[in-house]
């Protein structure tokens, strides 16, 4: 078992220290946001790895994979965080409804009515 030089001891005081204050949190919050956003990309899109040579290409590569890893981020949102606005009939669904409601024929339950 060894003892580290006294200099080495009292920075890992101080720093273990520094580490608790909010401050510092705030930073680390912002560096684990980014690393993990880096290990995506190296592990779950193969990064490291391009199809292309040249400089060019490679740096077309990499930002069409950010848009297409934005889309998924986008498209995994619930739908409690922003639900779209219902869209509006079709001219031909304002018919058949109607139709529908002149001979009194029930809708089945998939169908999509406004103000019913």
């Amino acid at each position: 078992m060894g003892f580290p030089p006294r200099e080495l001891h009292d920075l890992q005081l101080r720093v273990r220290a520094e580490q608790q204050t909010p401050e510092w949190k705030a930073r680390y919050a912002v560096r684990s946001g980014v690393e993990s956003t880096v290990n995506e990309f190296a592990h779950g899109h193969g990064i490291r790895r391009c199809r292309y040579r040249g400089q060019g290409k490679v740096h077309v590569q990499h930002v069409l994979t950010a848009i297409a890893v934005n889309f998924e981020r986008l498209g995994g949102r619930s739908p409690a965080e922003e639900a779209p606005a219902p869209r509006q009939p079709t001219a031909f669904q304002n018919y058949l409804d109607n139709y529908l409601d002149q001979r009194e024929i029930p809708r089945p339950k998939s169908w999509r009515t406004l103000g019913s």
